[in-house]
């Protein structure tokens, strides 16, 4: 996976997490797998999601997605994930976000997460 970090967004403003995984093979999957999104602190999750079956839990501070079967190698997933900042969340980089992937078939679990960090400005508009 390389670096998903969403646009920048002011205190109170929201962004858009684009939680992408790719199926780096050698074969398509055999088994559904599951995306869970850790957010950093400051910000919770905003439905609605893509896809539709993922749900907040531990108090909107992580996001989990369940894929099915059937990914083709070298095709990828992608959840689309709203995120709300907390209108005290400080100016600069907000680190700390995570994207993790669990499947049945994963062969290789040493590429398995992501980092990623939203940066925060005083304004996104005009």
């Amino acid at each position: 996976m390389g670096r998903i970090d969403p646009d920048p967004a002011a205190p109170g403003g929201t962004t858009v997490l684009h939680a992408f995984v790719g199926n780096l093979g050698p074969d398509r999957t055999a088994s559904p797998f599951t995306v869970v999104i850790t957010l950093p602190e400051g910000v919770t999750a905003e439905p609605p999601f893509f896809p539709e079956n993922c749900y907040e839990f531990q108090n909107g501070h992580r996001v989990r997605c369940t894929f099915p079967a059937g990914l083709p190698k070298f095709r990828s997933a992608t959840a689309l994930i709203p995120l709300r900042l907390s209108p005290e969340v400080p100016l600069g980089e907000l680190a700390g976000g995570r994207v993790s992937v669990r499947g049945d078939d994963d062969r290789n679990e040493a590429n398995n997460q992501q980092l990623f960090s939203i940066e925060v400005v005083e304004s996104t508009g005009p």
